[in-house]
C-alpha cells in the first residue's frame, strides 16, 4: 500500500497535477464583481462582471455568497430607491437570473444548508439610527418571506455549521443576535458592552462589533469588535463572553479554518491580517497586505489558503491577496475593481 501511495505521488509530480482555487469578490465603488483563479502560485482574474441596472449611479455591491452546490452566487446591492436588493447569478456564465428588493443597505448574507433559505442583514447605513432587520429570502423564487427585527446597523452575519441558527452583530447597539433559522424568531440576544439588553435607539456601542463567525463545532462564536481592537469569544452553551483577544487596530472581518485550528481577521486600520492559533490561543502571525484597508477574508476548504479582499484608497485599484496558512506568508496578489469588499469562496477544481 505504501508503494502504491509513493507511485501515485510520483505520478502527480511528473504530470504537473495541480488544484485551482476560485473566489468571487465585489468591488463596491466600481459596481463590478471579479472571478479569480489561484493555481497555487499565481492568482489571475478570469472574468469581470458589471452589476446593477443604473449606469449613472453607484449601486454598491457589498455582500456576496455562493450556494452550497456551487451553481449560483448572490450579490447584495446596497443602494436603491430607497431600498437595496439581492441579485441571483449563475456560476456557469455569471449572468443575472432574478432580483428581490429588501431593506435599507442589505449587506452580508449566507444560505442555510438546513432550510435552503438566504438570510440577509439590512445594515441601514444611511437611514435613521433605529433598529433594523434580517431579511429571509427564498432563493428559488427570489421572494422575501419575512423581516426579523434585530439591532441598530446589523452587519456581519453567518450561519451555524448545522444551518439551524443564524448569528449577526449590530454595530451601533453592540449586540449579538441568535435567530432560529427554522421558525424565524430571535432566540437569544447578548449585549457585548455591558451584558444588558439595549432597546434604546440612541445607544452607541463602544465596541462596534462588525463581524461574527462560529467555530466548526458551533460551540464558540468569534466577534470582531472594531471599536475596541478586540476579538470577543462567546460560549454558545453559556451564552456569555469567555475570552477576549487584543488585536491590532480595527479588526473588521473574521474567518476560521474548516479544521478549527486558525482564526484570521482583517485589521482594517492597520493594513494587515492577524492569524491566531485557536489551539494555543495566541497570535502566530501578522501579515501586511499589498495595499491599504483590508476588508473581507475567506479560507479554502482544504485549510491551505486565506483569500483577503483589500479596498485601497481613492482611485487606487482594489486587491485580492493570497496568504499561505501553512507557511504564514503572502504568496500572491491580483488587482480588481475599486473598494474590493465582499468575498466568497466558490470551488476547488483539479
Amino acid at each position: 500500500m505504501r508503494t502504491l501511495y509513493s507511485l501515485l505521488a510520483l505520478l502527480i509530480l511528473n504530470t504537473g497535477f495541480s488544484q485551482d482555487y476560485y473566489v468571487y469578490v465585489a468591488a463596491e465603488s466600481d459596481d463590478q464583481v471579479s472571478v479569480l483563479k489561484f493555481d497555487g502560485k499565481e492568482i489571475i482574474e478570469t472574468d469581470r462582471v458589471s452589476v446593477g441596472i443604473m449606469p449613472t449611479e453607484n449601486e454598491g455591491p457589498h455582500g456576496i455568497t455562493v450556494d452550497p452546490n456551487g451553481k449560483y452566487w448572490y450579490l447584495s446591492l446596497a443602494h436603491g430607491s430607497p431600498n437595496g436588493s439581492v441579485v441571483k447569478y449563475s456560476t456557469e456564465n455569471n449572468e443575472p437570473l432574478s432580483k428581490v428588493e429588501l431593506g435599507l443597505f442589505p449587506a452580508t448574507m449566507q444560505l442555510s444548508k438546513t432550510t435552503g433559505l438566504l438570510y440577509v442583514v439590512n445594515f441601514n447605513l444611511h437611514g435613521l439610527m433605529k433598529t433594523s432587520t434580517v431579511s429571509v429570502v427564498d432563493p428559488e423564487y427570489m421572494v422575501e418571506i419575512t423581516k426579523i427585527k434585530t439591532g441598530i446597523m446589523p452587519h456581519g452575519s453567518r450561519m451555524s455549521p448545522d444551518g439551524n441558527l443564524h448569528y449577526s452583530v449590530a454595530m451601533m447597539s453592540g449586540e449579538l443576535f441568535e435567530i432560529d433559522a427554522v421558525d424565524l424568531s430571535v432566540k437569544r440576544i447578548l449585549s457585548l458592552d455591558n451584558n444588558t439588553h439595549h432597546r434604546n435607539a440612541m445607544h452607541h456601542s463602544k465596541l462596534k462589533p462588525t463581524w461574527v463567525t462560529p467555530s466548526p463545532s458551533g460551540h464558540e462564536l468569534y466577534i470582531a469588535a472594531n471599536g475596541s481592537d478586540n476579538i470577543y469569544i462567546v460560549d454558545t452553551n453559556k451564552w456569555k463572553v469567555k475570552e477576549v483577544y487584543k488585536t491590532g487596530k480595527g479588526p473588521y472581518n473574521i474567518a476560521v479554518s474548516p479544521d478549527g485550528e486558525k482564526l484570521i481577521t482583517t485589521l482594517k486600520n492597520e493594513g494587515a491580517v492577524s492569524i491566531w492559533s485557536l489551539k494555543n490561543r495566541e497570535q502566530i502571525s501578522r501579515i501586511k497586505t499589498t495595499t491599504s484597508i483590508p476588508h473581507g477574508v475567506v479560507v479554502s476548504p482544504d485549510n491551505k489558503y486565506a483569500f483577503v479582499s483589500v479596498e485601497g484608497v481613492g482611485g487606487e485599484s482594489g486587491k485580492v491577496d493570497v496568504i499561505n496558512l501553512e507557511q504564514l506568508k503572502l504568496v500572491a496578489s491580483a488587482e480588481v475593481g475599486k473598494q474590493a469588499g465582499g468575498i466568497a469562496f466558490w470551488k476547488i477544481a483539479d
